[in-house]
This record gives C-alpha cells, sequence and structure tokens, in this order.
C-alpha cells in the first residue's frame, strides 16, 4: 500500500487580482491573521503526514523561501529581548523533519506544467497539489481526509464542492455517480464550463491526491488557449486508464484568490484567534 509524502505547491502565479499588493510580493505570503496563506497550506499538509514539501516557484517568489528558511539574525535579536513566544512561532515554521524542495518554473505554462515541473521529485510517487489560494478551514485537515480516503482506494482523487450553477464557469466540474457517502465516481470532468453546459454543479476547488501516472499524460497532452497545459486536462486523460474518485471534503472554504473571498477569510480566522477573537467581535458589533 502506498502512502502520500510529498506534496507541491504551485506557487509561480502571478495574482494580477490582487494588484498593487502583489507587485513586489508572492500573493502566497498575503497574511490571513498573522500568518500567510502558503504557512496555512503547508500545516494542512504536515497534519496528514507529509513530509516533502516541494514547491514550483517563480520570479518574485524569494519571499516564500525566505519565509520557511531559518533566520538567523531575527530569531537571534527575539532570544536576546527575551520574547520567547515569538521566537517559537518562529522557529516553529516548518518542523524540523519537513523537507522544503524549490524548482522554478521558468515560463508561466499553467498549472498542469507547474505540476509536471515536480517530477524529478516525485518520480514514481503518489502525491498531493495543494493550492494556497484555497483556504479551507475544517476540524480534520482537507488533505488528511482525502489522504485517508486514498489510504483505501489507491487512486487520483479531487477535492470537490458543490457551487451555484451560476459559477460553473470559474472551475473544473464533473459529472459523476455516488460510489459511497461523500465519494463520487468521476465519470467526466469539463474546464469552465458555461452554466447552461455544465454537467453538474460538483466543482474541483484545489486539493488533489494524484498518481504518478499523470506526467504521462501532462508530458503528451496539448497545450491550450495561452500555450497553457491545463491540469484538467491531464486529469480527464488519467480518468481513461485508471479510476477517479472526488471527496465532497468536510470544511469551510475561502476563495482568496478573490478579494471577498479573502476578506471572509480575514473575519473567519480573526474570529477563532485565540488572542484576538474577543475583542474583534466586539469591534464587528460596532460596525455591522
Amino acid at each position: 500500500m502506498k502512502k502520500i509524502t510529498k506534496a507541491v505547491f504551485p506557487v509561480a502565479g502571478m495574482g494580477s487580482r490582487f494588484l498593487p499588493a502583489t507587485k513586489a510580493t508572492a500573493k502566497e505570503m498575503l497574511p490571513v491573521v498573522d500568518k500567510p496563506l502558503i504557512q496555512y497550506a503547508v500545516e494542512e499538509a504536515v497534519a496528514a503526514g507529509i513530509t516533502d514539501m516541494v514547491f514550483i516557484t517563480g520570479r518574485n517568489k524569494r519571499a516564500i523561501e525566505d519565509h520557511f528558511d531559518k533566520a538567523y539574525e531575527l530569531e537571534a535579536t527575539l532570544e536576546a529581548s527575551g520574547k520567547l513566544k515569538l521566537l517559537s512561532y518562529v522557529q516553529e515554521v516548518v518542523p524540523k523533519n519537513v523537507n522544503c524542495i524549490y524548482i522554478r518554473q521558468a515560463e508561466p505554462l499553467g498549472l498542469g506544467h507547474a505540476v509536471l515541473c515536480a517530477k524529478p521529485v516525485i518520480q514514481d510517487e503518489p502525491f498531493a497539489v495543494i493550492l494556497a489560494d484555497d483556504l479551507i478551514d475544517g476540524e480534520q485537515a482537507i488533505i488528511h481526509q482525502m489522504v485517508d480516503v486514498f489510504a483505501k482506494h489507491q487512486c487520483s482523487i479531487l477535492g470537490v464542492q458543490d457551487v451555484p450553477r451560476a459559477h460553473t464557469k470559474q472551475y473544473g466540474i464533473v459529472s459523476s455517480t455516488n460510489l459511497e457517502k461523500d465519494i463520487e465516481r468521476v465519470n467526466g470532468i469539463v474546464e469552465k464550463p458555461k452554466p447552461e453546459d455544465a454537467p453538474s454543479t460538483l466543482a474541483v476547488v484545489g486539493r488533489y491526491i494524484l498518481t504518478p501516472r499523470i506526467f504521462h499524460h501532462l508530458e503528451n497532452i496539448q497545450p491550450g488557449a495561452g500555450g497553457e497545459i491545463q491540469l484538467t486536462d491531464g486529469i480527464a486523460a488519467l480518468m481513461q486508464e485508471e479510476q477517479l474518485l472526488a471527496y465532497r471534503f468536510k470544511g469551510t472554504r475561502y476563495d482568496c484568490g478573490s478579494k471577498l473571498g479573502y476578506l471572509k477569510a480575514q473575519v473567519a480566522f480573526g474570529l477563532m484567534h485565540e488572542e484576538l477573537h474577543t475583542d474583534f467581535a466586539a469591534y464587528l458589533k460596532t460596525v455591522v
């Protein structure tokens, strides 16, 4: 039985929807309360027992590498100042048993190409893909839930949720038949269909478990619009060879790729923050 020990984080995107904030800052480094989006994503992977974090980076993404690196001067300053609680926060950004691996995506050729860039590290192992833009809060980490499903079925799995039909043009949409509670057998997948053409309202949202056979299909599919290699096209080809499942995860998703979703995440996580929740809730009552 194969286990999931590696996760891929495609973080080379430009973040144009958040300009000018992302002009010189990686969108994945935008904070939700006091942690950047990419740290939430890595913590989710760690909670699932994943130990190798593979970041597919691009230009102007050095801040991500610096964030997960050791900060000698900062740690020394905090220790000398007796700020030991802050020191522990800095030192625990990534656990000592976790490896961070960085691969440069030279050109923005699509999500499928970003995943393909991870092939030299992933090799012949199944792996997770986590999109930091999708911040998902669950009692159990979402990728942990999907790793448990993989342990039983040993095949590729898509994290999905129902969306309003008017929004299907923003997602990859699957057609499926029910296999068991919260799990669907995928029969087809379409990238961003018009609402009237969508086979369902079940959307793929930023969480994947993939078998290494996906690399073969990503290497052989034809680029789409803008010369991009679409992950959805590779998954559609993979589905012709292997069983593909869709998992309705248990949790609340915040689309932090949009300004409204990002603001919703700030409010939700602010209300959950152990130091801030009481004062923040009181403040919100004064403005709502």
